[in-house]
């Protein structure tokens, strides 16, 4: 048996945080958003063998740290986060292989024995971001990804929007850009949706080559970034939040949101009027504060708060 080192008398707990995403999927074990003892990325495959390396890491490492008392799961969507549903955790409808009706949450509830804590992806990113701005911290937020997917979640006092199922903001339709009229879009449910035409794999099918290739290029910056615009533009309208924050692959660097500010400005064409969005938003559409860690602390807060309040009862 290996030797294993229990946390100190007084130590925070250890959580269990993942994050599910189209093409990767972080682990991590941390006592708090600061205090991240190690992690750990690798590629999504299958269900069954991504799941053997979520046990693999977390058994390996309880070993040394000790157990741990709750996991937080930061999922892609579509996901059920109605706890009254018989499909509570579960993946639903996605296009990614074998994963439909995956329920990653029992699973490791199964194989650990602890209380699993699930939310979107965006949802524990729009949390982390929101917990980690102490000095300046927004009554409330959105958090918009943009990569592999496009979707938002939307956070007010620190607590997620419920319903019987998670915000789509990536499947709204779009005015179609004027530099764009023929493109089809890559969507398999809608076509030439929000995400079928401005995620990772639209400008890929569209231009052959990843945004972080096109940053020179005027006519796709203007394209994206102007899609991007009117998801901002429709936000404001629909939600009043105090911040947006656009992060995930496609916005990495920050290239992009000049251009997303320009559009999401001229769609709202003056109409609300509020200090908040005066002159070029440049303090009001931002990039994330945790870059891309935003998903897995969320998922760290995810499990801490959950963690918490199943204390509590």
């Amino acid at each position: 048996m290996p030797e294993t080192t229990r946390p100190p008398p007084g130590a925070g707990l250890l959580y269990g945080a993942i994050e599910t995403g189209g093409t990767k999927i972080q682990c991590a074990l941390a006592r708090g958003v600061d205090a991240v003892l190690v992690s750990e990325r690798f590629a999504t495959t299958s269900p069954s063998a991504t799941f053997a390396q979520i046990v693999g890491f977390f058994e390996k490492h309880q070993a040394r740290y000790g157990p741990v008392s709750a996991f937080g799961i930061a999922s892609f969507g579509p996901v059920d986060l109605d706890p009254r549903s018989p499909t509570y955790g579960h993946i639903l409808a996605t296009p990614k292989a074998g994963w439909s009706d995956y329920d990653l949450r029992a699973e490791l509830h199964e194989r650990f024995g602890k209380p699993v804590f699930v939310d979107t992806d965006v949802n524990a990113a729009a949390l982390a971001e929101w917990h980690c701005r102490p000095r300046e911290r927004p009554r409330s937020l959105v958090y918009v990804t943009v990569g592999t997917g496009i979707g938002g979640g939307f956070v007010l006092e620190g607590r997620t929007l419920p319903g019987p199922w998670h915000c789509e903001m990536g499947h709204i339709p779009v005015q179609r850009h004027p530099l764009d009229p023929q493109f089809a879009g890559v969507c398999p449910f809608h076509g030439d949706c929000l995400e079928g035409l401005a995620s990772g794999p639209a400008i890929v099918a569209r231009w052959g080559a990843p945004m972080s290739a096109l940053l020179q290029h005027p006519d796709a910056c203007s394209i994206v970034g102007g899609y991007l615009g009117q998801l901002a533009a429709s936000i404001v309208l629909m939600l009043s939040p105090e911040r947006v924050v656009f992060g995930g692959g496609v916005m990495m660097n920050g290239t992009l949101l000049p251009f997303v500010r320009r559009s999401a400005r001229d769609r709202l064409g003056g109409y609300v009027r509020h200090e908040l969005l005066r002159g070029t938003l440049e303090h009001y559409i931002v990039s994330p504060a945790l870059d891309d860690r935003a998903g897995i602390c969320g998922a760290i807060v995810l499990a801490s708060s959950g963690a918490s309040a199943h204390a509590r009862r």
